[in-house]
């Protein structure tokens, strides 16, 4: 089952696709319902490393729902325009283990206004055996929620500095290898849809052409 959001955000296209990229803006926009706890040697850093990140994560701060792998993948292609944060991450352990598929893509593009805004969109693909309505229902109240909270702090995006030292050069090093292999690609291999005022989903590619 799948959750959708869509909407303008208050900041330019860059400052909206640094942020995403950010554990801390990702924990703001989990608060206060969820508390996030990062276990890994020496904690979170400014931008989500590449490949798995453990969490851990508690309700309220308070009841522990259990270990999370949080796989981040910045290399799937996209129409160009489009910025796509994936997270094919998975439950490790309490009750986060109870969710078979997790398939959660982040997308920023320029607003097709003109209005030198992000377009926003997101989509999230949850399975959950016999679970799935339940489970479905449960993200669907956080993701509207959690909507609500990055449409709150983007106007704060625009005046975050730029990466710097390591984070800059990392991001420069992903953004070189993401050029080479989209040279690479062919037209079959790149999402269908291009960002428009009335576009409602991600696009298509080919893994998830049978979704």
């Amino acid at each position: 089952m799948k959750v959708l959001l869509k909407f303008v955000l208050d900041c330019e296209p860059d400052a909206a696709w640094r942020a995403l990229q950010s554990p801390t803006v990702f924990r703001e926009v989990s608060a206060p319902l969820l508390k996030v706890r990062s276990l890994e040697p020496g904690g979170f850093e400014s931008v989500w490393p590449e490949g798995e990140n453990r969490v851990e994560i508690q309700a309220l701060g308070l009841v522990p729902v259990g270990m999370q792998i949080i796989d981040i993948d910045r290399t799937h292609t996209q129409h160009p325009g489009v910025r796509i944060v994936h997270d094919k991450g998975r439950g490790v352990t309490g009750a986060l283990k109870v969710v078979t598929t997790w398939d959660h893509r982040m997308a920023v593009s320029a607003d097709p206004a003109g209005t030198g805004k992000t377009l926003y969109r997101d989509r999230l693909i949850v399975k959950a055996g016999p679970l799935t309505p339940a489970v479905w229902a449960s993200l669907w109240s956080f993701w509207q929620l959690r909507g609500v909270r990055l449409q709150q702090l983007a106007s704060t995006w625009a005046f975050d500095p730029e990466f710097s030292g390591d984070a800059k050069a990392a991001a420069a090093k992903r953004a070189a290898a993401e050029a080479a292999r989209h040279a690479k690609e062919s037209p079959a291999e790149v999402l269908a849809e291009a960002p428009t005022p009335d576009s409602s989903a991600l696009g298509v590619d080919p893994d998830l052409a049978s979704e």
